[in-house]
């Protein structure tokens, strides 16, 4: 069994957000706001889809056992409801590596700061904490929305891997890799930092 690298429960609380451990008990509530198909749409596994989503959540929660991945629940702290998920997978600790992905808000939520500051929690820990080397993130290569804000966190554009992924209508997705090192860190920090300041100022 591969080593575990990160602890359980690891929890990760922002201001507004805290990032928990996916739970079994979880599933009802947030698949009920997973229920929307929009949010879907440029994710490869549509888990608007009941039985997806179970399979696809149920899968996290065994792989988190192996170490594989680390899946979290999105709680917004002001009501306590879920608002999304986000994890780490690809988890490979004896190359400090890993990948963050998975990540989807309602809509209500969209154009605030708070998939920013999910992703400042997330890098927070995997470059303060694990002390990683190389953190993946990775979108379909003509979601062109979805890399500008990879790259407006620091990402570094890697190349496209092509049919990279079967989807769940069963077509194929190419996918954008992107990368931040931990010695791009720092300038990265700062740039989600400010984003979160200048989103914050305009609501």
């Amino acid at each position: 069994m591969k080593e575990k690298w990160i602890s359980y429960p690891t929890i990760l609380e922002g201001e507004t957000v805290e990032l928990i451990p996916l739970e079994k008990e979880h599933l009802e509530e947030l698949f009920a706001a997973a229920a929307d198909k929009e949010l879907w749409e440029l994710i490869p596994t549509d888990c608007s889809d009941k039985d997806l989503f179970y399979k696809s959540y149920e899968f996290a929660l065994s792989e988190r056992e192996t170490g594989n991945q680390y899946p979290f629940v999105i709680r917004h702290k002001e009501t306590g409801k879920l608002i999304g998920s986000t994890r780490f997978f690809e988890i490979y600790p004896a190359d400090r590596k890993l990948e963050i992905g998975w990540t989807w808000i309602i809509k209500e939520f969209w154009g605030t700061a708070i998939n920013l500051e999910c992703k400042l929690l997330l890098l927070t820990f995997c470059f303060d904490i694990l002390k990683t080397n190389r953190v993946q993130l990775k979108t379909k290569d003509n979601n062109f929305r979805s890399r500008k804000a990879i790259e407006k966190i620091g990402g570094v554009f890697e190349g496209v891997l092509r049919k990279d992924k079967v989807l769940s209508d069963g077509s194929t997705r190419n996918a954008a890799y992107y990368s931040i090192l931990d010695d791009e860190w720092n300038a990265a920090k700062l740039k989600i930092e400010n984003l979160i300041k200048e989103k914050q100022q305009t609501l």
